[in-house]
C-alpha cells in the first residue's frame, strides 16, 4: 500500500524543497505540476521551480486532472510528487468546477490505491486574517477543508515554518 505524505505550510515556508528532498530518495519519480504560466511573473517562478528538480524526473503538467493522472503512473514510477493542492483549487475554481472536495477526496482515493509513495503539497491559508472579499473568503475555506481531507488520509503530514519542517503526524 502507498504511503501519503502531506506537506504544507506558508508562502514560501520550503515545502516544494522539502518535499524535492524526500523525492530524491526514490529512483523512478514523477512531478505532477498544477501550475500555469498565465503570467511573466508565474512563467518565471515555473522556471525556477523546473530548474531546482533533478534531471530524469518525469514531469507532467496537470492543473485539472489529478487523480487520473495518478491513476496513469502506477506501477511506472516510485514516487509521485504532487505541487500543489492550492493551485490545483484555484484552477478548479477558474473553471467553475461544482464538486471540488469530490476532486479532492478522489485524488485521496488515487493516491491510497496507487503503488508509489506520493508527497502531496499545499499552502496552509488559514493563518490570517480573514479576507475581505466573498472570493478570498471562498478559496480559504476551500483551502482549509481540502487540507483537512488530506490529512486524515495522509500517513504523515508535516507543516513548514522558515524551511523547517515540523511532522505533526
Amino acid at each position: 500500500m502507498a504511503k501519503i505524505i502531506f506537506v504544507l505550510g506558508g508562502a514560501r515556508s520550503g515545502k516544494s524543497a522539502f518535499a524535492v528532498e524526500i523525492a530524491k530518495n526514490y529512483k523512478r519519480v514523477a512531478y505532477i505540476a498544477t501550475a500555469q504560466a498565465l503570467d511573466d511573473e508565474m512563467a518565471e517562478r515555473i522556471r525556477i521551480h523546473k530548474a531546482s528538480r533533478p534531471n530524469g524526473w518525469q514531469v507532467i503538467e496537470s492543473p485539472l486532472d489529478a487523480d487520473g493522472v495518478i491513476k496513469d503512473l502506477d506501477g511506472k514510477v516510485d514516487f509521485v510528487l504532487f505541487d500543489c493542492i492550492t493551485l490545483y483549487l484555484t484552477n478548479l475554481i477558474s473553471r467553475e468546477e461544482v464538486d471540488i472536495f469530490k476532486k479532492v477526496e478522489n485524488l485521496c482515493k488515487a493516491c491510497r490505491e496507487t503503488s508509489a509513495d506520493v508527497v502531496i503539497v499545499s499552502n496552509e491559508v488559514g493563518l490570517g486574517i480573514v479576507p475581505e472579499n466573498t472570493l478570498s473568503r471562498r478559496f480559504r475555506d476551500l483551502a482549509g477543508k481540502a487540507n483537512q481531507i488530506i490529512a486524515k488520509e495522509a500517513d504523515e503530514v508535516y507543516f513548514l515554518v522558515a524551511g523547517i519542517a515540523q511532522r505533526i503526524k
